[in-house]
């Protein structure tokens, strides 16, 4: 597989490939209640696995290729301090920084007129300004999210897609904060997911089938994927893609 290069540009004049916190391969951050999650499901107060009608024990999400694939796709910024969230006077969320370097990595902002406030968060608007902007090929674009699947961080950054190859400078990225948290996010949380892509144009097309070639091709992929105790998507289907600093 052909290997790309993803180029992090500084932004504050001391920043440089040994600082603290710079962005780094996603995949490095993966949770621990993630890491320390049973591959397969056990009978609750029990070592003991539960066991389906094939006589193979009976997977979890942790054992979906798929889950751990999107959490470990791509780069990850890091918060480069600690913010302090708590209730001001006027009984809204606001922000404090007390290391001087990054008083404006995160700062409160007007709302975006009609965006809807996701369920469980706060109305306020947050805006984090990363210290690094990115660099592509040409023809490559970034996807900016929150990291996937994190659901346990106390904010929801929102989602976007800049043309990398032709801009580098970081911008704001937009969050909103859980209406249940007040306390600190430490230095070094994920809070942003960057996946790189190749911008291509796409048609589609519909495929259809008749009900004995859907139960047909519906018990092939049983047959072939649902074996005791799985992992025959990963072993020959699935492909490893490397995002190394």
């Amino acid at each position: 597989m052909e290997i790309k290069k993803i180029k992090f540009v500084a932004n504050r004049n001391w920043l440089n490939k040994n600082s603290d916190f710079k962005p780094k391969p996603i995949i490095s951050t993966i949770p621990d209640w993630y890491r320390k999650m049973d591959r397969f499901a056990k009978i609750p107060g029990t070592n003991k696995f539960f066991i389906g009608p094939d006589k193979g024990k009976i997977p979890t999400w942790k054992a979906c290729p798929a889950v751990f694939d999107i959490m470990g796709t791509g780069y990850t910024y890091l918060t480069p301090c600690d913010l302090t969230f708590f209730i001001d006077k006027n009984n809204k969320i606001a922000v404090s920084i007390d290391d001087k370097s990054y008083k404006d990595f995160c700062s409160s902002r007007l709302p975006m007129q009609d965006f809807i406030t996701p369920t469980g968060y706060r109305d306020e608007h947050f805006a984090w300004f990363p210290d690094w902007g990115i660099s592509l090929p040409e023809g490559y674009s970034a996807l900016y999210s929150q990291p996937f699947n994190r659901f346990e961080l106390p904010f929801l950054t929102i989602s976007g897609i800049i043309d990398n190859d032709k801009i580098d400078l970081p911008g704001s990225m937009p969050f909103f904060i859980s209406k249940d948290f007040v306390g600190i996010i430490p230095k070094g949380t994920p809070f942003a997911q960057i996946i790189p892509f190749k911008r291509e144009n796409w048609e589609s097309e519909i495929e259809t089938f008749t009900i004995s070639e859907i139960i047909k091709r519906n018990k092939q992929n049983s047959e072939k994927y649902r074996k005791p105790d799985g992992g025959i998507y990963k072993s020959n289907v699935w492909e490893m893609r490397k995002y190394s600093w």
